[in-house]
């Protein structure tokens, strides 16, 4: 079976039970997933997701948002100036 005839087969339900025991590390049946199977897993569902959900919607999907000229972030909190230390 190729990649495309495995991603034809899978629904939103079975890529949910792939994500699970990706996470989880075992399948539903209790049965523990060894590190082939993990990682055959994890590709499949970032390859279904990459073809059929938007991208804020993907596994690992981090928002950068997005910033005008010349605005700051929030978290941006100015650096001190610089003072020596002194030993006494």
């Amino acid at each position: 079976m190729n990649i495309e005839q495995m991603l034809a087969v899978l629904d939103p339900e079975i890529v949910s039970r792939l994500k699970t025991a990706v996470e989880i590390g075992k399948w539903p049946n209790g049965l523990v997933l060894t590190a082939e199977q993990r990682q055959i897993c994890m590709q499949a569902v970032i390859a279904w997701e990459a073809q059929n959900l938007p991208e804020k919607e993907r596994s690992g999907y981090i928002d950068k948002g997005h910033k005008e000229e010349g605005e700051e972030c929030d978290s941006h909190v100015p650096e001190p100036e610089f003072q020596p230390i002194r030993f006494v």
